[in-house]
Parts: structure tokens; sequence; C-alpha cells
């Protein structure tokens, strides 16, 4: 990894090329971040860096994290991430990473949370079909219907696509292209859509498989 960033998703909206192409965007307030930590070889057996995000009171930070930001001498931090950069010597404790570190065309990878759904029927869980509403069918037309054997082996196989909980977890999308960068308000505009709802926290770093 070269560089990354935490950032907060602000919405999408769309923006025009020189030819006047409509290009859909993610607008995401990328930084400023700041170095909090750095690990290692000799004291943690391995090398990364932490940084941290967003302006957070310090009556709201618990009396560990708050000994941990005192050590470093940095400003209390609402979010922190630790990233595996390639190159950790150049970067130095309260050092500040801001949005233009990305530049337009750049291949980026974004990780968020996905919007939460609350428990969802197979349907929309898993894009069942459903049966016939005529004919006798009943009220089941939205079911998962049989979930297989019968005495042998007695049991609902493990891994089985059924109804539960859907949404609000990580995902990544990989490979998204930066379309503009705002570095004075620290805005990032990513070509597509990005998962998590307004005012999400994301991370965007240069992508893994360009």
């Amino acid at each position: 990894m070269q560089k990354a960033l935490i950032g907060k998703k602000i919405g999408m909206t769309q923006i025009f090329d020189e030819k006047g192409n409509v290009i859909p965007v993610t607008v995401v307030e990328a930084g400023p971040c700041n170095v909090v930590s750095k690990k290692t070889l000799e004291n943690d057996g391995y090398e990364a860096v932490q940084l941290g995000f967003g302006d957070i009171k310090v009556q709201r930070v618990s009396k560990p994290l708050m000994g941990h930001f005192k050590k470093n001498d940095v400003a209390p931090k609402k979010t922190l991430k630790e990233f595996r950069f390639d190159d950790i010597n150049s970067l130095n404790i309260g050092d500040t990473l801001t949005a233009d570190i990305f530049a337009v065309g750049d291949k980026v990878d974004v990780v968020g949370t996905s919007k939460g759904k609350g428990t969802a029927g197979a349907i929309k869980r898993w894009n069942f079909g459903r049966l016939k509403e005529s004919h006798g069918t009943g009220p089941v037309a939205r079911h998962a219907g049989s979930l297989g054997a019968c005495s042998d082996p007695s049991r609902v196989y493990k891994g089985k696509k059924l109804a539960g909980h859907l949404g609000c977890e990580r995902v990544t999308i990989q490979n998204l292209t930066v379309a503009k960068i705002d570095a004075e308000n620290n805005l990032v505009a990513i070509k597509g859509a990005i998962p998590g709802p307004k005012g999400g926290i994301v991370v965007i770093s240069n992508a893994k498989k360009a």
C-alpha cells in the first residue's frame, strides 16, 4: 500500500467532462488525517502507521485512549485505522495527510460499511424467484420453499441461503477512478457508487489490482 486516507461519505452527484459527458460521482470528505502513532519492526514486529480522522470532544474519549493520544502528543481523533504503507520512514507522528495525495485519474479501492437493512427474506437477500400467485399456491409466494433432504441427513446443510440479517457489513469496491479533487476543502469525487450511507466512514487507498 502506497497511500490511503480515512474519509466521510458526503453523497452522490454528477459532473461533466470536457466532452460534455455526464459522470456520476460520490463525494467523499477525505482527510485531513493525522499520524497518531507508528508501529516499528523492533518494537511491534511489523511496520505500520496509525491515522486518525475527525475531531472528538475530550470528555468523550476513554482514559486508555486518552493516554494513547497524550503519549504521542496529538489531538484526540474520532476514527483510528492502521495502514501498512510501503515506506513509513517518510511519515512522522503529527504529520497531516490531505486529499491532494491522490490525483485525478488514480485508481483506488474504497472500503466501507454497507447500509443495514435488518432482517430480510430470501427474495430480497438472495434474489430468489417467487412462486405462482394462483392455482392454489397459497400465501407462500415469497417463501424460500423446500430446504432439501428428508430422513437423511435429517438436517439443513450449513451455508443454506435463507432469510436473515442483511447489510451492515464490510464491503470493498475495487478499481474506482478519481474524477475530481478539491484540495482546498479536502473533497474527492470518485466515479461510481461506494458502500454505506451518507455520513458513513470509508477508507480510500490506491488500488491493489489496478
